[in-house]
């Protein structure tokens, strides 16, 4: 059985950290609009209550370099400093969707830009003390490239140009994992994608030809960056170093678009689509974002843990699940109240409501890994009762 080493907690919390600009130009800034901003220290020092001591937070670029050239880091330093004053481990995002409104992401400058603005915020961590930072450089590139480079979503807000800018990005990629290596040789990058199922309900091969070849596309960003397809990108197999993988209720569907739903007979168990994904890059696996809304949050992480314990037992190596979003947030489109969380919105004082189904659950699950990882003996005494 694998023996998760590499985090500090095997649960994490994940705060929405976008910072995209919609359609119509405005932009998003979810740390803010959720108040993790001010609150740094209070949500890290209320998840290391519940055993999440590690979590992934947003490094917002826009903000840090509003002006070319010029790094301005009072966003983002008592974000760091609160992580380090309550021993909390980040997983910093660099590029969540969002970047400096004067950078033209279609242009080679971008990445020349996006580099040395990962090394700067890598010298950043060092001169803090962290000198084996953890980065997430551009969340969710192959999502990223069809909400915005095909289907004109957020921005950049293209049609046609899906392919086009998931190659930028992974030069950016490439670009920042080398100029944050220069600064912190012993820095680890989590490469973050949705994986997915797709079943065609047709019996013709041409439609189930069609259907498999999309849900092989989910592999694409992850190929570029090795270097399997296009090499002339730049990839090369050491940049993919821990597979961060997204997984929701809706990541299954029907090629028409119908969503396959958990007691359908055609749902493929995640610890399968663990297992495919470890087989095909055999790197570590982060299961970067789940979560669920409402009443659903609590038996969708117990679904989702049953299977990370399986694939655990199956010697697949997975470093740990990350609860995404960890505090509700408004939603992108119409800033609905989404309860999505561990946590809620914080009162006057500052304190965040916590969703008790879920918070209970999650005592489960990590007794439930502490005993199926480091007691085997008591794990064969509960099994035989």
């Amino acid at each position: 059985m694998y023996k998760p080493s590499m985090l500090n907690s095997f649960f994490l919390g994940g705060f929405e950290c976008s910072t995209h600009r919609r359609r119509d130009g405005r932009r998003l800034d979810l740390i803010a609009s959720t108040q993790h901003d001010r609150l740094a220290v209070e949500d890290y020092t209320v998840l290391a209550q519940h055993g999440l001591n590690t979590v992934r937070d947003g490094v917002r670029w826009h903000l840090i370099e509003a002006t070319p050239g010029h790094y301005d880091w009072s966003s983002l330093l008592p974000m760091v400093r609160a992580a380090r004053d309550t021993s909390t481990q980040v997983i910093w995002d660099l590029c969540h969707y969002g970047w400096p409104d004067d950078i033209d992401i279609w242009r080679p400058e971008f990445v020349e830009h996006f580099a040395r603005f990962a090394a700067a915020t890598a010298q950043l961590l060092r001169d803090e003390g962290i000198t084996a930072p953890l980065f997430c450089p551009v969340n969710e590139i192959s999502f990223w490239a069809w909400a915005g480079g095909t289907m004109a979503r957020f921005n950049p807000s293209a049609h046609g140009r899906g392919d086009e800018l998931k190659f930028q990005l992974v030069r950016a990629t490439i670009a920042a994992i080398e100029s944050i290596r220069a600064v912190s040789p012993e820095a680890r990058f989590v490469l973050v994608d949705p994986v997915i199922n797709i079943v065609s309900r047709s019996t013709r091969r041409r439609d189930i030809d069609n259907a498999e070849n999309a849900r092989l596309a989910q592999y694409h960003a992850w190929d570029l960056i090795t270097g399997a397809e296009h090499p002339g990108l730049g990839g090369k197999p050491e940049y993919l170093d821990i597979v961060g993988v997204n997984y929701y209720s809706d990541n299954q569907w029907y090629a028409n678009g119908e969503t396959i739903i958990l007691e359908d007979p055609n749902y493929r168990p995640f610890q399968d689509i663990l297992a495919e994904t470890h087989q095909r890059y055999g790197r570590p696996i982060l299961i970067a974002e789940t979560g669920a809304e409402g009443d659903l949050r609590a038996p969708w992480f117990r679904y989702v843990c049953e299977q990370v314990a399986a694939a655990l037992q199956r010697d697949i190596p997975v470093e740990g699940i990350c609860l995404y979003p960890i505090t509700d947030y408004p939603g992108w489109a119409n800033y609905r109240h989404c309860k999505v969380g561990l946590l809620g919105y914080p009162d006057d004082q500052g304190q965040r409501p916590l969703h008790g189904p879920l918070a209970e659950e999650l005592q489960r699950q990590r007794d439930h890994i502490e005993t199926l990882l480091y007691h085997p003996r008591r794990r064969v005494a509960n099994a035989a009762l």
